[in-house]
């Protein structure tokens, strides 16, 4: 019997062993799997935050590529050079001196294409004109963008070219002539640089459209699929709007996972043998203004290598700890034995303790070096720009130097003139005040005096116009700055040997800068005295009177005037009629500027013979 219930105690006791191991084996197996899913999930999570980061620099980056030409279609309609043209196209020259315009305004730019429509959606114009497949004489009118600026609204469309077979953004803006809409100028522009600039081996960005296509992509193989299966009546309508000729539209060969808080797990397809798939953590940002989702897809195998090693961290250190409380009932071994294995862990916390310090080192120098190129590209800008005025200014300055230049024989006669009276005068009033002849004396140095105000109006006259000048506006009147300018003119007016007329009522006050207004006029009268040179009939008539709230001065000569085919380049710079040596072709374009800068516009008017220029400023009273 003592057998039996010792046999029976010891088969307890196995079976209590046995349960006991099975037990914490499942605690511990319980455990591990809980690490895990929580240092996967944490890693996740690390993994999003900087997702979330890069998307939306990459969403900042999208959208500063596109406000970059997003005014550029408006700014083109206000040329007046397009409304022109589309309410007169003219002949070829006029057709090919339009295309060439807008070759020079898309390479300075660096947009794809920039051309313009009729109302009818005929291209009549483009940059590519001299392209193997140009766009001129096609017709886009079943674009959305046309339709969108036809209605008087900015247009944006993104597609895939059905002439060029190139992906672009396309910009279109109306072209009015008052309330009329003539036309539409259309500006494309090439978004691949977004992809090459973003791939990152680990992160996938995709851009899709409202219906899901994917038309921007790091991965050139994702590029013209959908994101999600679509139904057929989608895919029939996208093919009849042409926006994706000859594309499948097929959809990514994905798999939804667990939906977290901070995105969307999913497995896509690798291609490969194994692993065939691989999970990637999808996070979205909607561009509402351009209707586009942006997606970034990141690899979220770090993370599981990550979990992995920690997992395995933990499993060896409760094993360790298990082996060490199996060590200490063996006293002095089990001491030694604890402390190695206790030195062993913490040397592998403190590695992994520093690869996490580096791993965030790392990141953080990333976006640190990311801020820092933003901040570089805002400063070289601002530069440019600085740059920009600084030459303007420069330009405006030589130009006026220029102009004294070429009247300095003119200036000279005009000074010569009065000191050889002065030197006379003073020899007669020596002579006179010999023979005690006072009064003969006093009017001798009374017309000393006035030669000398004169030669003194001179130079006061072309100091004034030679200053440089802070652009600052400021009310003044019109006629003395008009009375200054003829004087500075008066030299070339005497050399073409012609007569001036000014009508100027004396209480028009105008909105300008003194001495960028004189520059102007001064090089208008210089023009219209060249022009009169060898007339039969030369004459200069200076004008300006009052209209609503501007102030509109012309200068009208009597010479041979500007032959029509030259009316569209009269402002272009470097553009001249005159013979070398007597101009660059600077003068108008610059005066153009200025009076832009001014609030007002510089252009020429018919005129029954001659050449009519009109300046129109706005009056002073109405910035009271």
């Amino acid at each position: 019997m003592c057998t039996i219930a010792q046999a029976d105690s010891e088969r307890g006791t196995r079976w209590t062993r046995a349960l006991l191991w099975t037990s914490l084996l499942a605690a511990l197996g319980l455990g591990l799997w809980g690490l895990a899913t929580w240092a996967y999930r944490d890693g996740v999570a690390r993994l999003a935050d900087q997702g979330r980061t890069d998307l939306d620099l990459y969403v900042a980056h999208l959208h500063g590529l596109l406000a970059k030409y997003e005014p550029l279609p408006e700014l083109l309609a206000t040329n007046p050079r397009l409304s022109d043209f589309l309410r007169a196209p003219g002949g070829q020259a006029s057709i090919e001196a339009l295309n060439r315009y807008l070759e020079t305004i898309n390479r300075i730019s660096d947009a794809a294409d920039t051309y313009l429509m009729d109302a009818t959606g005929l291209t009549i114009a483009a940059s590519n004109w001299h392209a193997e497949r140009p766009f001129v004489g096609r017709n886009f009118s079943f674009r959305p963008y046309f339709r969108d600026a036809i209605g008087g609204q900015l247009g944006r469309y993104f597609a895939l070219g059905t002439t060029s077979r190139q992906r672009g953004y396309y910009f279109a803006y109306p072209v009015r002539e008052g309330d009329e809409i003539l036309g539409a100028v259309v500006v494309k522009i090439d978004i691949a640089e977004a992809e090459q600039r973003w791939s990152k081996p680990d992160r996938i960005f995709l851009v899709t459209d409202p219906d899901g296509v994917i038309f921007v992509s790091t991965r050139p193989e994702q590029r013209f699929r959908t994101l999600f299966p679509v139904d057929a009546a989608t895919r029939a309508r996208i093919q009849r709007s042409n926006r994706y000729p000859e594309a499948e539209l097929a959809a990514l060969d994905m798999t939804l996972g667990a939906a977290l808080p901070t995105g969307q797990l999913v497995r896509l397809s690798t291609g490969r043998r194994w692993p065939g798939r691989q999970t990637y953590l999808l996070q979205s940002r909607a561009m509402p203004a351009a209707g586009w989702q942006v997606h970034a897809l990141t690899d979220t195998g770090e993370a599981l290598r990550d979990s992995l090693r920690l997992t395995i961290l933990a499993a060896a250190m409760v094993v360790m700890s298990g082996l060490i409380a199996a060590l200490l009932l063996q006293q002095q071994r089990g001491r030694r034995a604890h402390a190695a294995l206790a030195e062993a862990a913490r040397a592998s916390l403190e590695r992994i303790n520093l690869q996490l310090e580096e791993r965030v080192a790392s990141r953080t120098a990333e976006l640190t070096r990311s801020n820092r190129r933003l901040r570089d590209e805002i400063d070289e800008r601002l530069r440019a720009e600085q740059a920009l005025r600084e030459a303007q200014q420069a330009l405006i300055q030589s130009a006026k130097l220029a102009t004294l230049g070429q009247m300095s024989a003119g200036i000279n006669h005009e000074l010569n003139q009065p000191l050889s009276a002065i030197r006379t005068y003073a020899d007669n009033g020596r002579l006179l005040l010999r023979q005690g002849r006072a009064r003969e004396v006093t009017d001798n140095l009374e017309q000393i005096l006035a030669l000398t105000d004169r030669m003194a109006k001179i130079g006061s006259q072309l100091k004034l116009f030679a200053r440089k000048t802070s652009g600052e506006l400021t009310d003044l009147p019109l006629a003395p700055v008009i009375e200054g300018a003829a004087r500075i003119a008066a030299p070339l007016l005497a050399k073409s040997d012609g007569h001036l007329e000014t009508r100027v009522p004396a209480d028009l006050r105008v909105r300008a800068n003194d001495v960028l207004l004189q520059q102007v006029l001064v090089n208008l009268l210089g023009n219209a005295c060249q022009a009169i040179a060898g007339g039969p009939q030369r004459r200069i008539l200076l004008s300006a009177v009052r209209l609503e709230d501007m102030i509109v001065t012309r200068v009208q000569d009597t010479g041979p005037g500007i032959p029509r085919s030259d009316l569209d380049l009269i402002f272009e710079p470097f553009f001249t009629t005159k013979d070398a040596g007597e101009g660059l072709g600077l003068g108008l374009a610059i005066s153009a500027r200025i009076a832009i800068e001014m609030g007002g516009a510089l252009r020429v008017v018919p005129c029954p013979n001659g050449a009519c220029f009109e300046l129109r400023l706005p009056a002073a009273d109405i910035h009271a």
